[in-house]
Protein backbone atom coordinates (compact mmCIF):
# COMPACT_ATOMS: atom_id res chain seq x y z
CA UNK A 1 0.00 0.00 0.00
CA UNK A 2 1.16 3.79 -0.50
CA UNK A 3 1.33 5.79 2.39
CA UNK A 4 -2.10 7.72 1.30
CA UNK A 5 -3.48 4.26 1.74
CA UNK A 6 -1.87 3.18 4.71
CA UNK A 7 -3.41 6.67 6.58
CA UNK A 8 -6.63 5.97 5.42
CA UNK A 9 -6.85 2.54 6.71
CA UNK A 10 -5.34 3.38 10.00
CA UNK A 11 -8.24 6.14 9.96
CA UNK A 12 -10.57 4.06 9.79
CA UNK A 13 -9.28 0.94 12.38
CA UNK A 14 -8.45 4.23 14.49
CA UNK A 15 -12.05 5.17 14.73
CA UNK A 16 -13.47 2.10 16.00
CA UNK A 17 -11.00 1.63 19.08
CA UNK A 18 -11.11 5.25 20.05
CA UNK A 19 -14.93 5.08 20.29
CA UNK A 20 -15.10 1.72 22.37
CA UNK A 21 -12.19 3.33 24.80
CA UNK A 22 -9.30 0.47 23.46
CA UNK A 23 -6.41 2.13 24.75
CA UNK A 24 -3.64 -0.64 23.82
CA UNK A 25 -5.05 -1.47 20.81
CA UNK A 26 -5.11 2.58 19.88
CA UNK A 27 -1.78 2.39 20.42
CA UNK A 28 -1.07 -0.79 18.68
CA UNK A 29 -2.63 0.57 15.30
CA UNK A 30 -0.20 3.90 15.56
CA UNK A 31 2.85 2.06 16.65
CA UNK A 32 1.74 -0.77 13.46
CA UNK A 33 1.56 2.34 11.06
CA UNK A 34 5.07 4.10 12.46
CA UNK A 35 7.05 1.00 11.76
CA UNK A 36 5.51 1.48 7.89
CA UNK A 37 7.30 4.45 7.68
CA UNK A 38 4.86 6.82 8.32
CA UNK A 39 6.58 9.89 10.26
CA UNK A 40 4.60 11.28 12.92
CA UNK A 41 3.37 14.69 11.27
CA UNK A 42 1.47 12.92 8.96
CA UNK A 43 -0.54 11.11 11.78
CA UNK A 44 -1.52 14.33 13.29
CA UNK A 45 -2.53 16.17 10.07
CA UNK A 46 -4.26 13.70 8.02
CA UNK A 47 -5.60 10.66 11.06
CA UNK A 48 -5.98 12.68 14.17
CA UNK A 49 -7.30 15.82 13.11
CA UNK A 50 -9.92 13.68 10.84
CA UNK A 51 -10.97 11.50 12.76
CA UNK A 52 -11.29 14.28 15.56
CA UNK A 53 -13.60 16.01 12.70
CA UNK A 54 -15.96 13.20 12.62
CA UNK A 55 -15.94 12.44 15.88
CA UNK A 56 -17.13 16.23 16.56
CA UNK A 57 -19.80 16.01 13.36
CA UNK A 58 -21.53 12.66 14.98
CA UNK A 59 -21.04 13.83 18.80
CA UNK A 60 -22.83 17.02 17.07
CA UNK A 61 -25.77 14.92 15.23
CA UNK A 62 -26.00 11.94 18.32
CA UNK A 63 -24.72 9.80 16.66
CA UNK A 64 -22.42 9.09 18.70
CA UNK A 65 -22.83 8.72 22.64
CA UNK A 66 -21.35 10.84 24.98
CA UNK A 67 -19.39 8.08 26.88
CA UNK A 68 -17.69 7.10 23.24
CA UNK A 69 -17.05 10.79 22.60
CA UNK A 70 -15.22 11.00 25.61
CA UNK A 71 -13.55 8.11 25.43
CA UNK A 72 -11.88 8.62 21.89
CA UNK A 73 -11.19 12.26 23.04
CA UNK A 74 -8.95 11.93 26.18
CA UNK A 75 -7.43 8.45 24.20
CA UNK A 76 -6.77 10.77 20.74
CA UNK A 77 -5.52 13.09 22.64
CA UNK A 78 -2.40 10.93 24.76
CA UNK A 79 -2.01 9.88 21.26
CA UNK A 80 -1.23 13.57 19.88
CA UNK A 81 0.60 13.94 22.71
CA UNK A 82 2.68 11.32 21.94
CA UNK A 83 2.89 12.29 18.02
CA UNK A 84 4.42 15.68 19.01
CA UNK A 85 7.35 14.18 20.90
CA UNK A 86 8.51 12.92 17.63
CA UNK A 87 8.12 16.11 15.50
CA UNK A 88 10.91 17.34 13.59
CA UNK A 89 11.56 20.62 14.42
CA UNK A 90 11.90 22.79 11.44
CA UNK A 91 14.17 26.37 11.54
CA UNK A 92 12.58 29.06 12.90
CA UNK A 93 10.55 31.11 10.74
CA UNK A 94 11.20 34.40 12.74
CA UNK A 95 7.02 35.00 13.03
CA UNK A 96 5.62 34.68 16.22
CA UNK A 97 1.37 32.83 16.64
CA UNK A 98 -0.73 34.18 19.69
CA UNK A 99 -3.55 31.32 19.05
CA UNK A 100 -6.61 31.10 20.93
CA UNK A 101 -9.41 28.33 20.30
CA UNK A 102 -13.06 27.56 21.95
CA UNK A 103 -13.78 26.26 25.44
CA UNK A 104 -14.42 22.61 25.27
CA UNK A 105 -12.71 19.78 25.87
CA UNK A 106 -12.62 18.73 21.93
CA UNK A 107 -11.83 22.63 20.52
CA UNK A 108 -8.63 22.68 23.14
CA UNK A 109 -7.24 19.38 21.48
CA UNK A 110 -8.01 20.78 18.07
CA UNK A 111 -5.78 23.76 18.70
CA UNK A 112 -3.09 21.73 20.85
CA UNK A 113 -2.58 19.89 17.40
CA UNK A 114 -2.69 22.52 15.04
CA UNK A 115 -0.46 24.82 17.94
CA UNK A 116 2.04 21.99 18.03
CA UNK A 117 2.42 20.98 14.30
CA UNK A 118 2.89 24.85 13.70
CA UNK A 119 5.66 25.09 16.29
CA UNK A 120 7.29 22.14 14.94
CA UNK A 121 7.19 24.11 11.39
CA UNK A 122 9.43 27.14 13.26
CA UNK A 123 6.90 29.21 14.44
CA UNK A 124 7.00 30.57 18.28
CA UNK A 125 4.02 29.90 19.35
CA UNK A 126 2.30 31.05 22.48
CA UNK A 127 -1.30 28.75 22.66
CA UNK A 128 -3.94 29.91 25.40
CA UNK A 129 -6.81 27.80 25.02
CA UNK A 130 -10.20 28.31 25.03
CA UNK A 131 -12.13 30.72 27.39
CA UNK A 132 -9.93 34.20 27.55
CA UNK A 133 -11.66 37.08 27.66
CA UNK A 134 -11.39 39.56 24.79
CA UNK A 135 -9.63 42.27 26.95
CA UNK A 136 -6.99 39.90 27.83
CA UNK A 137 -6.50 38.59 24.10
CA UNK A 138 -6.03 42.24 23.34
CA UNK A 139 -3.60 43.36 26.21
CA UNK A 140 -1.51 40.00 25.33
CA UNK A 141 -1.52 41.11 21.25
CA UNK A 142 -0.25 44.74 22.67
CA UNK A 143 2.22 43.07 24.82
CA UNK A 144 3.71 40.33 22.37
CA UNK A 145 3.27 42.05 19.09
CA UNK A 146 2.71 38.46 17.13
CA UNK A 147 2.98 38.50 13.62
CA UNK A 148 -0.25 36.29 13.25
CA UNK A 149 -3.33 36.34 15.91
CA UNK A 150 -4.82 32.43 15.27
CA UNK A 151 -8.27 31.99 16.24
CA UNK A 152 -8.68 28.37 15.35
CA UNK A 153 -11.24 25.38 16.06
CA UNK A 154 -14.09 28.28 17.71
CA UNK A 155 -17.43 26.89 19.14
CA UNK A 156 -20.61 29.01 17.43
CA UNK A 157 -20.80 30.32 21.23
CA UNK A 158 -17.12 32.23 20.13
CA UNK A 159 -18.75 34.08 17.15
CA UNK A 160 -19.98 36.99 18.02
CA UNK A 161 -16.88 37.78 20.45
CA UNK A 162 -14.33 36.87 17.76
CA UNK A 163 -16.47 39.82 15.27
CA UNK A 164 -15.91 41.85 18.20
CA UNK A 165 -12.02 41.28 18.99
CA UNK A 166 -11.45 41.67 15.17
CA UNK A 167 -13.61 44.96 15.72
CA UNK A 168 -11.88 45.94 18.01
CA UNK A 169 -7.88 45.66 16.93
CA UNK A 170 -8.49 46.75 13.62
CA UNK A 171 -10.41 50.11 15.41
CA UNK A 172 -7.60 51.04 17.67
CA UNK A 173 -5.49 49.84 14.96
CA UNK A 174 -3.17 47.46 17.15
CA UNK A 175 -0.79 45.69 15.48
CA UNK A 176 -1.29 46.82 12.26
CA UNK A 177 0.85 43.96 10.25
CA UNK A 178 -0.79 41.51 12.27
CA UNK A 179 -2.49 38.81 10.36
CA UNK A 180 -5.70 37.77 11.97
CA UNK A 181 -6.15 33.94 10.84
CA UNK A 182 -9.28 32.19 11.52
CA UNK A 183 -10.13 28.34 10.96
CA UNK A 184 -11.55 25.03 11.94
CA UNK A 185 -14.89 24.85 14.59
CA UNK A 186 -17.55 26.73 13.36
CA UNK A 187 -16.09 28.57 10.45
CA UNK A 188 -15.81 24.91 8.66
CA UNK A 189 -19.40 24.99 8.90
CA UNK A 190 -20.39 28.27 8.16
CA UNK A 191 -18.74 29.19 4.49
CA UNK A 192 -17.98 32.95 4.34
CA UNK A 193 -17.94 33.44 8.21
CA UNK A 194 -14.40 34.33 8.04
CA UNK A 195 -14.69 36.66 5.18
CA UNK A 196 -17.50 38.25 6.54
CA UNK A 197 -15.97 39.44 9.84
CA UNK A 198 -12.44 40.77 8.68
CA UNK A 199 -10.43 37.46 9.18
CA UNK A 200 -7.05 37.52 6.63
CA UNK A 201 -6.95 34.36 6.23
CA UNK A 202 -8.79 31.16 7.00
CA UNK A 203 -8.47 27.49 7.01
CA UNK A 204 -10.32 23.94 7.52
CA UNK A 205 -7.40 22.20 8.62
CA UNK A 206 -3.85 22.02 9.62
CA UNK A 207 -2.00 21.36 6.47
CA UNK A 208 -4.24 24.02 4.49
CA UNK A 209 -3.55 26.67 7.41
CA UNK A 210 0.47 25.82 7.64
CA UNK A 211 0.34 26.20 3.24
CA UNK A 212 -1.18 29.39 3.67
CA UNK A 213 0.67 30.77 6.27
CA UNK A 214 4.00 30.51 4.02
CA UNK A 215 2.47 31.07 1.14
CA UNK A 216 0.43 34.31 1.97
CA UNK A 217 2.07 36.28 4.53
CA UNK A 218 1.37 38.91 3.34
CA UNK A 219 -2.28 38.91 3.05
CA UNK A 220 -5.10 41.14 4.38
CA UNK A 221 -8.77 41.06 4.38
CA UNK A 222 -10.71 44.32 2.48
CA UNK A 223 -11.58 45.34 5.66
CA UNK A 224 -8.97 45.69 6.91
CA UNK A 225 -7.75 47.45 3.92
CA UNK A 226 -10.23 49.60 3.77
CA UNK A 227 -9.81 50.71 7.12
CA UNK A 228 -6.43 51.54 6.73
CA UNK A 229 -6.75 53.56 4.03
CA UNK A 230 -9.44 55.58 6.30
CA UNK A 231 -6.80 55.56 8.76
CA UNK A 232 -4.78 56.91 6.49
CA UNK A 233 -6.81 59.80 4.88
CA UNK A 234 -7.45 61.09 8.50
CA UNK A 235 -3.83 61.28 9.13
CA UNK A 236 -3.09 63.02 5.47
CA UNK A 237 -6.53 65.20 6.69
CA UNK A 238 -5.12 65.94 9.69
CA UNK A 239 -1.22 67.05 8.57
Amino acid sequence: MNPQEVLHELEQSLFQSLVSGDRQESRRLVQQTLELGIDAESLSRDVYWSVLDTLNTLYRNDQVTALSFQYATRLLRSLVDQAQASYRQAESRGRRICMFCGETESDDLAGQLVADLAEADGYEMFFGGGGIANDEILEEVNNRRPDILLLFSSGPRDAPNIRQLIDTIRGVNACPEMQIVVGGGIFNRAPGLAEEIGADLWATSPRELLTSLEEMPMVRSELAASRAESRNARVRKAA
